[in-house]
């Protein structure tokens, strides 16, 4: 990854719920679709239930840039309920590290999310991130903060 930019994206929100059950949401990969942008054409195909652990393996469709992908994310490290982390190893990134975070706080869990990621197509993946990326990650980890509020509100 030497010669590729690595960018940063990091979200923190509470949630006034425990710790547990906050984490047993986020450890069903069957609930992304329920906190990814409708437009996204969100379709998981792996087969559910789906056991979250290190070394899971997870396929789904996604609308990226304008095109539908295949993203196929490993579960890369899992530490119940604490964190977890998947990294990408087939879609629209050259490198996507996402590391999920969950902490109890007084007024219940502080949700905490870092990503870690390049494009590819160097310069222009750099002018691409710019123009659009960065703003269209914001836009969806944005929608997520909204929608998990949403679902944690209503019990």
């Amino acid at each position: 990854m030497t010669d590729m930019k690595v960018h940063y994206l990091r979200k923190e929100q509470i949630i006034h719920r425990n710790l547990s059950d906050v984490f047993a949401f986020f450890e069903k990969p069957e609930n992304l679709s329920r906190i990814t942008p409708p437009g996204m054409g969100f379709e998981i195909l792996t087969p559910t239930p789906i056991k979250m652990r290190a070394g899971a393996i997870i396929d789904y469709t996604v609308k990226a840039f304008g095109l539908r992908t295949h993203w196929r994310t490993l579960i890369a490290d899992y530490d119940p309920p604490n964190m977890f982390v998947d990294i990408q190893l087939k879609g629209p990134y050259t490198f996507w590290h996402h590391t999920h975070s969950f902490e109890r706080v007084d007024s219940g869990t502080l949700i905490r999310d870092e990503v870690r990621y390049c494009l590819p197509f160097g310069v222009l993946g750099g002018m691409v991130h710019s123009l659009f990326v960065k703003r269209e990650l914001e836009r969806i980890f944005d929608y997520r903060s909204s929608v998990i509020e949403n679902i944690f509100a209503e019990g």
